[in-house]
C-alpha cells in the first residue's frame, strides 16, 4: 500500500498516531543507547573531579595550619627577642 491509500483507508489521525508512536520509540532507543552511556561516563568524570576537589581542600587546610604555625612561631620569636633586650 502506498501512503495515499493508507490515508484514505484509515484517515490522517490514525496515520499521525502511528507516526507519533514510531517517533517515541525512536527517541526512547536513542536515549537508552546513546545518552545513558554518555551520562555514565560523565558521572565517572564527576566523581573523579569531586575527589580532586576534596584532596585540594585538604591541602588548603594543611597549608593554612602550617601558615598559622609559622606566624605563631615568628610572633613567639619576636616576643623572646623583645624580652631579652
Amino acid at each position: 500500500m502506498d501512503l495515499v491509500g493508507i490515508l484514505q483507508d484509515y484517515g490522517f489521525p490514525m496515520f499521525a498516531a502511528v507516526a507519533m508512536a514510531y517517533f517515541i520509540y525512536f527517541i526512547y532507543t536513542f536515549i537508552t543507547t546513546e545518552i545513558k552511556v554518555k551520562l555514565g561516563q560523565a558521572s565517572t568524570v564527576l566523581i573523579a573531579l569531586i575527589d580532586r576537589i576534596r584532596m585540594l581542600d585538604n591541602d588548603i587546610i594543611r597549608l593554612k595550619a602550617k601558615v598559622k604555625t609559622a606566624i605563631e612561631l615568628k610572633e613567639n620569636l619576636e616576643k623572646k627577642k623583645s624580652h631579652r633586650k
